[in-house]
């Protein structure tokens, strides 16, 4: 049962990875674009927003350290509440070459842990993700070794940004009760489940549940899912007690045959979702009470 007086942080991940301008016209992809898509989202309800950045020119996801500084800047400049949520998800995909499969081939931006976390230690954002997967994703694997999340943790920690582990399917889970054990993650534990990724956590609400029931003990959650299952898994989240998540980085329609014409629509959607079922959404204050942040 949900708790009356229980906060919903909504986070907004506006641009991602792998959306693109041919799924959607409606992407951010600019500096400019990234940061205006956040300070709208946090004006219809999201307490969090989670950046990816683009290269500029081709719109093709870049981990240029200029780009995360312009969109980070922009949006502190006129909002210094919004909590800020940078990802380091890029640099971790190889893609096997052919016909020798040692080799990297195209599309591969495997990098080292210290590259990938750059952007964070420069400009220290309220919080990271650090990705606990090792799978297919597309044509490529997504590799993420205990040895290089264990090196990412202490630099995201000597930088004093709280990180949100990414959680794609039960094994992740595994390491990450490992990493709390072994002391590699301390105080507050912030997880995401991922579902509807194929190859990992199936977008249902059994899988959330089981998920959940994975996690260390008060841990603050948000579950949520991506494509046709992404408004689906804000109502489950939030009755299984979590927070959600919604963007243009999961989902591109508002409805059936409905492009999302904006980031601030869909979390507008989520909102409402919420609320109907009887929630209440956090404020960027009361998102920064229950995770911790100052």
């Amino acid at each position: 049962m949900v708790s009356p007086k229980r906060k919903t942080v909504i986070t907004c991940a506006v641009t991602g990875n792998l959306t693109t301008r041919d799924q959607t016209p409606y992407l951010p992809v600019t500096p400019g674009e990234i940061a205006t898509a956040c300070l709208e989202a946090a004006k219809a309800g999201a307490a969090i927003v989670h950046i990816h950045v683009r290269d500029p020119e081709t719109g093709r996801p870049s981990m240029a350290l200029e780009h995360y500084r312009e969109v980070v800047e922009r949006i502190r400049d006129e909002n210094s509440q919004i909590i800020i949520n940078l990802t380091t998800g890029p640099g971790g995909r190889f893609m096997p070459g052919d016909p020798d499969p040692a080799v990297a081939g195209p599309g591969t931006t495997l990098t080292t842990p210290k590259r990938r976390v750059a952007h964070v230690v420069e400009l220290k954002p309220d919080i990271c993700t650090l990705d606990l997967n090792t799978m297919t994703f597309g044509r490529e694997v997504v590799i993420n070794t205990p040895a290089s999340i264990r090196r990412m943790a202490a630099l995201i920690a000597d930088a004093g940004v709280l990180p949100e582990i990414e959680l794609f399917d039960t094994g992740d889970t595994a390491l990450l009760g490992d990493l709390v054990a072994d002391g590699t993650l301390g105080g507050q534990i912030l997880c995401s489940l991922v579902l509807g990724v194929r190859y990992g956590f199936p977008a249902t609400p059994e899988t959330l549940l089981h998920g959940r029931s994975l996690l260390p003990k008060d841990s603050v959650w948000t579950a949520f899912g991506v494509g046709r299952n992404a408004f689906a898994m804000v109502a489950q989240s939030y009755l299984a007690g979590g927070h959600v998540r919604i963007g243009l980085e999961d989902a591109v329609y508002l409805e059936e045959g409905v492009h999302a014409r904006s980031n601030a629509l869909m979390v507008e959607k989520a909102r409402r979702i919420v609320e109907l079922l009887g929630g209440t959404v956090a404020t960027c204050e009361e998102a920064r009470a229950a995770m911790g942040l100052g």
